[in-house]
């Protein structure tokens, strides 16, 4: 499913609010009579594409426990919560990182993911699904997968990616904003209903077309994620447990806000592929087993 829809959704929403917020304000320093101040306009533009960004991320881990009701384990009741404490801890030393947060959540959904702040300030989350579903060899997999994201720096990495492309989003819908109002509608001075409206619809679209990027980089670390749970469990574990993902009939995919978070990716072709998150399952096992070794 696709792992990082929520937190593009937060940053969305995010953006518009502080978009508007400084609308209302008065405060948009690149507008003036003459029209754009390019310079104060990039300056505006970046300072609202890393803001959303970076608010979106720290606000990662508590948006992704309220929404699937996970409960972080800080004491471990059951052997099956000990176990998964235990091994979390185990590979986060092994990967050089600090300890995660554990939590469980309750779904069918054979599913687990990892989200938070910095590598050494994340959460890793199993669905109980995936807990029945699969042996303990497989699950270890999975989990040497999500603390392959942690320590890779993945939701950094992203978030950066994503603020890059929130400033280029925000600077080029209004420039265009300011061409058609001035070339098309012809307003002379300051800004015309016609600026507002085409910017808007130009950052709506270039926002969607700019998504391409950061699922594309989304799809190559599910593969250096794979790799780094098959270094951790084994390379046949992380084999078995993609293969067990793919083995599992009709699954209920994980509310659309959530689908961001999952392992397992969903299929699609053509135009859908390029906003994918996940490679499909059938590419990933044929990686991990063509992989010289299988564990680099």
């Amino acid at each position: 499913m696709k792992r990082i829809a929520l937190f593009l959704a937060t940053n969305l929403a995010i953006v518009l609010v502080l978009s508007v917020s400084m609308r209302l304000l008065g405060v948009e320093p690149y507008l003036n009579e003459q029209g754009l101040n390019l310079d104060a306009l990039l300056i505006f533009a970046a300072v609202m594409g890393f803001g959303g960004s970076f608010i979106s991320l720290a606000l990662s881990k508590w948006t992704a426990r309220m929404s699937v009701d996970a409960r972080v384990i800080s004491d471990p009741r059951t052997p099956e919560e000990l176990w998964l404490v235990q091994t979390v801890a185990r590979q986060a030393q092994a990967s050089g990182i600090e300890m995660p947060e554990v939590a469980i959540y309750d779904s069918p959904v054979a599913n687990a993911f990892a989200t938070g702040m910095s590598r050494n300030s994340a959460l890793i989350a199993v669905s109980t699904g995936l807990l029945e579903q699969m042996t303990r060899e497989e699950a270890e997999a999975v989990l040497g997968h999500e603390v392959s994201h942690a320590a890779n720096g993945d939701m950094v990495t992203l978030a950066l990616i994503q603020g890059v492309v929130n400033t280029f989003v925000i600077f080029l819908s209004r420039v265009i904003g300011h061409v058609v109002d001035r070339v098309v509608f012809k307003t002379e001075r300051g800004q015309g209903p016609a600026f507002f409206v085409t910017m808007i619809v130009a950052e709506l679209v270039l926002g969607i077309l700019a998504s391409i990027i950061v699922m594309w980089f989304s799809r190559q670390r599910e593969f250096r994620a794979d790799r780094g749970g098959a270094r951790l469990a084994g390379r046949r574990a992380m084999i078995d447990a993609l293969k067990r993902l793919q083995s599992i009939h009709a699954p209920q995919p994980l509310p659309e806000k959530m689908a961001a978070f999952g392992i397992s990716g969903r299929a699609g072709g053509g135009l859908k592929r390029l906003f994918m998150t996940h490679p499909p399952l059938s590419e990933r096992i044929a990686a991990l087993e063509t992989a010289d070794g299988g564990a680099h």
